[in-house]
């Protein structure tokens, strides 16, 4: 490095304080909202209204008390789909949902109508409201096809795309980074997005056996029911349009599928483990990205830790729901990860 380099100084940003605020504030909440979901759905609270966007109807679930004790006494009691806690986390989960709709169409236009003040063009929040649009269509295709494996892993990759999508146009708020050797972070661009592709893909993998419930189809580790391999069905496993439990052909979803889907979660935490891992130590070598290694490896360390303790302890509530934000902040580091090399790229 040439010894007048001048020192790393931020680039400034032509947005507003106000703005960063509020893309901030929304990216905060698109977390919340996809923890919640995972709450939602974790609590067996999916269908708590089951109709849609409404509860019964009505717009409060207390306006239908009636709706809801005539389902419970119809279910035999409260361990069934509908139940007044049930219909309040899933209606809490569309308010924050319309909240957070309102605000990104707000975001939207005010980047529309801001874009030269800005210096920035608006295609990303204008793309960003198509997806919170397909986003709203997933969220009542869960309720009214009945929890669709393919729709309700649908719905939260579509929460975490919005997410990152959010993330991404809040760092291009803020003031960049200089940095000191901006070759050596663009070059770490290749394994930032195979990083990113396979943490998709794991999360995928998490979200298709959180929605089949395989979670607890191996409960010792680290073999699965005893034995490196045990018997899995892969065909009905990964069969997309299919019913909750129910294969292509409509009969009861084998216990070997639930065996199948599990495994090829965890075989996909070993290659993340290991890509990422390595990733995260070479990072701490990179002058500028140090920090942002430090943190891949102790997030992916804490993630591992939960998923881990998700079968030891059999699913408790609350490391499962923290399994997910873990996923969404491994997410949200990787962003972070390739915005950076990818601007780096503009000051060779």
């Amino acid at each position: 490095m040439p010894s007048d380099f001048p020192a790393p100084t931020p680039i400034p940003a032509r947005s507003p304080l106000w703005f960063r605020r509020l893309v901030g504030f929304t990216v905060v909440l698109t977390l919340c909202l996809i923890m919640l979901g995972a709450y939602v759905r974790l609590t067996d609270a999916g269908l708590g209204c089951p109709d849609w966007p409404g509860c019964y109807g009505k717009l409060f679930p207390t306006q239908a008390k009636e709706q809801i004790a005539q389902a419970v006494a119809e279910q035999g009691g409260e361990h069934g789909p509908v139940s007044m806690g049930k219909a309040w986390r899933e209606m809490i989960h569309r308010y924050i949902a319309k909240i957070l709709g309102l605000l990104i169409i707000a975001i939207a236009v005010i980047a529309w109508r801001k874009r030269e003040a800005f210096g920035q063009s608006p295609a990303l929040p204008i793309w960003l409201v198509g997806v919170v649009i397909l986003q709203g269509l997933f969220g009542m295709w869960t309720v009214t096809l009945l929890l669709k494996p393919a729709i309700v892993t649908g719905h939260l990759l579509g929460g975490l795309i919005t997410f990152s999508l959010l993330l991404w146009l809040w760092l291009r708020q803020l003031p960049q980074p200089r940095y000191p050797d901006p070759e050596q972070v663009a070059a770490m661009a290749g394994p930032a997005l195979l990083g990113l592709a396979l943490l998709a893909g794991q999360i995928f993998l998490g979200g298709w056996t959180s929605t089949n419930y395989a979670a607890l189809a191996c409960t010792d580790l680290p073999t699965c029911q005893g034995k490196w391999w045990p018997d899995a069905n892969f065909a009905d496993a990964f069969h997309i349009f299919r019913e909750l439990g129910k294969t292509g052909d409509g009969e009861n979803l084998p216990m070997q599928a639930l065996t199948a889907i599990h495994l090829m979660h965890r075989i996909g935490a070993v290659v993340v483990l290991l890509f990422l891992g390595w990733l995260g130590l070479k990072l701490t070598k990179v002058e500028g990205l140090g920090g942002l290694g430090a943190a891949i490896l102790g997030a992916l360390a804490v993630q591992w830790a939960l998923g881990l303790s998700n079968v030891y302890w059999s699913l408790p509530l609350s490391v499962a729901v923290a399994h997910n934000g873990g996923a969404a902040v491994l997410l949200a580091l990787l962003v972070v990860l390739n915005f950076r090399a990818r601007r780096a790229r503009l000051q060779i």
